[in-house]
């Protein structure tokens, strides 16, 4: 195999994933326009059921723009030798592999965000807006984009010169030093990331006293779940669009409520909502979601390893000298076709343990008011009920609401 088939080979997957993505995108945007399942009748009024379909239209729309740009920049930048010139332009001002390294896909990341910026902008201040979801100012975007690349350069680097430095030290076994820190890491991150990352971006405080509190606590008891952190969150300060989640385990695990769910739902729901998420927990899908993420990883670094380096990485992408990251870089895109086929098992678990969280808040608890929680998170963002059924298994990590009302509906 010479260097300029395994460039083809690179440039073949890239627009081959477009492609299939496009052909997903339009099969689904076919379905915009379909008449609203009778189960779900009662979601959108005639007005609010057109609006939602022009919300979709323009996403979809944008979509294709967005990813076409990103396409035809990433095929110009790859025929161009681009990767040899940021290569030669991150040697030209340190000879230290680690340092080359950041610096490399520090450039990398500097250029994507520079590009992709503008649109993320007009999505959020433009479109999300026009729909009434847009509660974000300027400022607010920008200093989250800060914050980001401050975490990025802070973890993300520190991470990628780890890894680095485990390849000098320990050549293509660099791939078992690396998985160690990283499930290290995700165990950190599931543990700790409300104390640590949440904050940086929102304000949470304990719910306060009140009715709420008392029917989430008496649920509680009656599963015997032990609760002591129940979080608010101000998703107000960005979006109307609502949410709740899980996060941590042990004596760190809490419920987070966003303040847009709190104000859009009756107490009756949110309780439902809450035994939704309780039921991952017992369920155990948070420890088996990470301990399936650090196995893929552990996976992933293996194939790594034994594909690093080899130089005809490097000479396909045009750079004389091999490195661990245009290594990484054509690794990355050649993984594309296994990482599709993970991410679709992934997705397959995620919507099987969304329907064990549903029965478990179904019998715990009860389904009725679940249901109408569902319905109306589904009417407040604008949701597509009829989703090309091909687009949902490779897409959804949820259920439809339409799949997920008739899971509820049954009688087990």
């Amino acid at each position: 195999m010479t260097p300029t088939l395994v460039f083809y080979i690179i440039i073949g997957f890239i627009t081959i994933s477009f492609v299939i993505d496009q052909i997903l995108d339009t099969l689904n945007t076919k379905h915009f326009d379909d008449a609203i399942p009778q189960e779900l009748a009662d979601v959108y009024d005639e007005e609010t059921y057109r609006k939602s379909q022009a919300y979709k239209k323009s996403n979809a729309k944008f979509s294709t723009l967005t990813s076409s740009f990103m396409l035809v920049i990433t095929l110009l930048f790859f025929f161009a030798d681009g990767f040899a010139y940021v290569d030669d332009l991150a040697r030209s001002v340190s000879s230290n592999e680690i340092i080359v390294g950041l610096i490399f896909f520090g450039i990398i990341m500097l250029g994507s965000d520079i590009l992709t910026t503008p649109f993320s902008y007009y999505k959020t201040f433009v479109i999300e807006e026009r729909f009434g979801f847009n509660k974000s100012t300027p400022a607010l975007f920008f200093m989250d984009k800060l914050k980001g690349w401050l975490m990025t350069i802070l973890v993300g680097g520190g991470l990628l010169a780890l890894v680095i430095w485990f390849y000098q030290m320990s050549g293509n076994s660099f791939w078992l030093y690396a998985w160690i820190v990283f499930a290290v890491f995700a165990v950190v991150m599931n543990m700790f990331y409300a104390k640590l990352i949440v904050p940086l971006f929102n304000k949470q405080q304990p719910l306060e006293e009140g009715s709420l509190r008392e029917k989430i606590e008496k649920y509680a008891a009656t599963v015997g779940f032990k609760l002591n952190n129940i979080f608010v969150i101000d998703g107000s300060k960005r979006s109307t669009k609502a949410n709740a989640y899980f996060s941590g385990f042990g004596s760190e695990k809490r419920i987070t409520l966003y303040d847009t769910l709190i104000n859009d739902l009756e107490e009756e729901e949110i309780v439902a909502v809450l035994a939704h998420e309780v039921g991952h927990y017992q369920k155990n899908h948070i420890i088996i979601n990470l301990v399936t993420s650090i196995l893929l990883t552990g996976f992933t670094l293996w194939l790594l390893g034994i594909f690093i380096s080899m130089p005809i990485f490097s000479e396909a992408l045009g750079v004389t000298q091999p490195s661990f990251h245009i290594g990484l870089i054509a690794f990355g895109i050649l993984y594309t076709p296994i990482s599709g086929i993970t991410g679709f098992l992934m997705s397959l678990l995620s919507r099987k343990f969304e329907y064990q969280a549903d029965n478990y808040a179904k019998d715990t608890y009860s389904g009725e008011p679940l249901i109408r929680s569902l319905k109306k998170l589904s009417r407040n963002s604008l949701s597509n009920l009829t989703p090309h059924p091909l687009y949902v298994k490779l897409h959804y990590s949820h259920p439809t609401l339409l799949q997920r009302y008739r899971n509820l509906k049954q009688l087990r």
